[in-house]
């Protein structure tokens, strides 16, 4: 992987940086890091922020901009829109709910016989977490104070989940029929929003918490 490509997938992953951070993660010198993100700020992928220390002078803050998303797994997304578009006329709104709850019901049973071998809520979520990165959502699990955190870095269904927003509330679903019982989940964070990331809270029934 280019070392461009690399940073990039650090920002994505873990939002705002500055180049000495990047620099140390890599093994690289902090002026050779500065020198790719001035040719990915030239192509308009990362955009800069500096902000006001205590004492000395400005820390500078790298970001990704929206250009930056056509690095990313972008499922076809002109496609998908006009597909959604297309059920809408000639189904109606009602046919497109079917379809969405069609995709919920099949991704909650392939969800489900992935995680059936799984024993406790730290073990299923890895595993959820694995499915969801495979699914190209760059997602991870962490745990603070009891409660744990699905981040997903990366929103590879963004073009239909904007056409649509019954998408996202559709995937709230899954998330909380997979682990009705064990957790109850929230949508903390939304990329759609505005959002670097969605972040879902995965809070524990009766306490059961694990390390991850």
């Amino acid at each position: 992987m280019k070392t461009s490509d690399k940073i990039l997938q650090m920002l994505k992953t873990q939002g705002e940086l500055t180049a000495k951070v990047i620099a140390t993660e890599l093994g690289l010198t902090t002026m050779g890091v500065r020198q790719h993100l001035q040719s990915l700020e030239d192509s308009n992928d990362v955009v800069i922020e500096d902000r006001k220390a205590v004492r000395g002078r400005p820390t500078r803050y790298w970001s990704l901009t929206p250009k930056s998303n056509s690095h990313f797994s972008d499922r076809h997304e002109e496609l998908t829109v006009q597909l959604i578009d297309s059920v809408t006329t000639v189904f109606g709104e009602q046919g497109l709910e079917q379809l969405i709850a069609h995709r919920e019901a099949a991704s909650l049973k392939l969800y489900q016989a992935a995680l059936a071998a799984e024993v406790g809520l730290a073990a299923k979520l890895a595993a959820l977490a694995k499915l969801r990165s495979d699914e190209g959502y760059m997602a991870v699990i962490e745990q603070v104070d009891g409660v744990y955190w699905l981040l997903e870095n990366h929103c590879p269904i963004c073009a239909a989940a904007s056409a649509c927003l019954n998408f996202c509330r559709s995937e709230l679903k899954l998330f909380q029929a997979l682990l009705v019982g064990e957790a109850s989940v929230s949508r903390e964070e939304h990329i759609i929003e505005g959002a670097r990331r969605c972040a879902y809270k995965i809070d524990p029934i009766n306490g059961q918490t694990n390390a991850i």
